[in-house]
């Protein structure tokens, strides 16, 4: 530029005649002008000029020049804290090494406050002298200034060069070697260095995820292997450690990590800590991650998870219970050693397509369970019954009729009676059975011939069912029904006798049989007489 034209811009500057023109003025000089002498002069005079934005101009166009003249006249700027302080540090950041040495000494001496604003400036100029005397600012006492620093220099990490994020990140790794740092400065480092992606740093931030770190720095250390991969059993359960614990900024960390993760049987063994994690997030992806993995240990520790409060939770458990055959045994291993009645209902209920797909040996196990439980009277044997029931009816109808019948042989009549009633509550329980069950309990009757008593006689009751069906040949099976004793017989004959039409058939038939079995017994003579009395010969 002329030199005539620079000196009119120089006047104009100092003496124009409005401040519109001054600030025009001021404003292309920080363009084009050069350090002239002169020119430095007058800009430091506009430094007292009572106009604050002819100030902020003239402190800018300061600093454009790079005119080290005025670095003192910036620092009193800075250290007085007015409207000026953010033109000052900017104009400073641009004089290199030693305008960034004279921003962090003012650092040291100023109040929070001004520490915040010049941190804050100096993380958006574009030096890297200036970023690392930023940097400092993660190490002030002040926790506000920390926070500050780290937030700013975070946002502005996107507009760095290259060698400013390598000098940055260098900075920062040497800093947090450091073990006198507070935990508020670390945390704000790790941020940083987390927002430069720096790969050198991954070990820095393995060795801070656990404690006696405090809560904050292992939460910015989890942040920075957010893409990172376990590479040893060590590291990985420090993640699950991490996983397990109570502190939500740490435990959704670890848990961003962790659902990348591959598992296998060989980790599995690692992962089944999750499922007794306090977190019910932690616990499902644990649920979702070793569904599937073939082991009776995440089996069992997947079964505690039934009786979790969370219905998802148990929904999700449930479901990768039932799908392999681990998960299927250790459903029934829960089912079956259930305290209570309640428990084993929700089970048998829950599972109860499980037992399609159980092996003969499984089932035979529920079966003999079931049935020591129904000996006791224990109500969660019907739980059981249902169970299978629901598994394949017929096998069980089938394991029912020979259970009673094996018991009835070895005279057993009162466990028998018991499972012939179970049978006698299916709507399509065969007239084989509903025998069975009047026979079986005609053999526990008083043979009161009261009629009280015979009128509330279970077995009798079976017996006039079963006369209902004219198609089924009762007395052709008491007939051949040779281990029932004439006295039983005789109190069948004695009740029906007394009734009318088949029903007084059969009594008839009955007495007949009694007097054919047994017929100079004293019983078989009181048929004769039954006979007799109720005009039958």
């Amino acid at each position: 530029m002329a030199d005539a034209t620079l000196n009119k811009l120089i006047h104009i500057a100092g003496d124009g005649a409005t401040k519109e023109l001054r600030y025009a003025a001021l404003k292309m000089l920080a363009a084009v002008g050069t350090r002239d002498a002169k020119l430095v002069k007058t800009l430091l005079a506009v430094l007292d000029d009572p106009d604050k934005d002819l100030r902020a101009a003239s402190i800018e166009t300061l600093g454009a020049l790079g005119a080290d003249e005025a670095l003192k006249r910036l620092e009193e700027f800075v250290r007085a804290g007015g409207t000026e302080l953010e033109s000052a540090v900017r104009a400073a950041s641009q004089f290199g090494a030693r305008g960034a040495k004279a921003m962090g000494k003012i650092m040291d001496d100023v109040s929070p406050t001004i520490r915040a604003r010049v941190a804050g400036v100096l993380a958006k100029s574009n030096t890297s002298n200036a970023l690392l005397v930023t940097a400092q600012g993660l190490l002030d006492a002040d926790p506000r200034i920390v926070d500050g620093t780290a937030r700013s220099l975070a946002m502005e990490i996107p507009g760095f060069s290259g060698p400013q994020r390598t000098a940055l990140a260098k900075c920062l790794i040497e800093a947090l070697g450091d073990k006198k740092i507070s935990a508020k400065s670390e945390a704000g480092m790790l941020r940083v260095l987390t927002g430069l992606h720096e790969a050198k740093a991954e070990d820095i931030y393995w060795s801070r995820i656990l404690p006696p770190k405090s809560a904050e720095v292992r939460a910015e250390a989890l942040h920075g292997l957010c893409n990172a991969i376990p590479t040893t059993d060590k590291r990985l359960q420090a993640l699950l450690t991490c996983a397990s614990e109570r502190e939500f900024q740490i435990v959704a960390s670890a848990l961003m990590i962790l659902k990348k993760l591959p598992i296998n049987a060989k980790t599995s063994k690692h992962w089944v800590q999750l499922l007794e994690a306090p977190d019910v997030a932690t616990r499902r992806l644990a649920v979702e991650r070793l569904q599937g993995v073939e082991s009776a240990e995440v089996a069992r520790a997947m079964v505690v998870q039934l009786r979790h409060p969370d219905r998802n939770l148990r929904d999700e458990a449930l479901k990768a219970l039932r799908a392999y055959p681990a998960g299927r045994d250790a459903l029934l291993d829960e089912m079956l050693t259930s305290g209570d009645a309640d428990r084993a209902w929700s089970l048998a209920r829950a599972i109860g397509e499980v037992g399609k797909k159980l092996t003969a040996a499984q089932r035979a196990k529920v079966f003999a369970e079931a049935c020591k439980l129904h000996d006791k009277d224990d109500k969660r044997a019907a739980a059981l019954l249902f169970f299978l029931r629901e598994a394949d009816h017929a096998w069980l109808r089938d394991q029912l009729e020979a259970h009673g019948l094996e018991l009835r042989k070895k005279k057993k009549y009162a466990e028998a009676v018991g499972y012939y009633r179970i049978l006698a509550q299916d709507p399509a329980c065969s007239e084989e059975t509903r025998f069975e069950l009047a026979t079986t309990g005609l053999k526990l009757s008083t043979h009161d011939l009261e009629l009280d008593n015979r009128s509330n006689d279970p077995a009798l009751h079976q017996f006039t069912r079963l006369l209902q069906n004219a198609s089924f040949d009762l007395i052709g099976h008491i007939t051949k029904a040779k281990w029932l004793d004439v006295e039983g017989l005789f109190y069948v004959g004695f009740h029906f006798a007394e009734q009318t039409h088949r029903a007084q058939e059969f009594g008839k038939q009955v007495l007949e049989t009694v007097v054919e079995r047994s017929p100079k017994t004293e019983v078989g003579k009181q048929a004769k007489r039954k006979l007799k009395s109720a005009g039958l010969v």
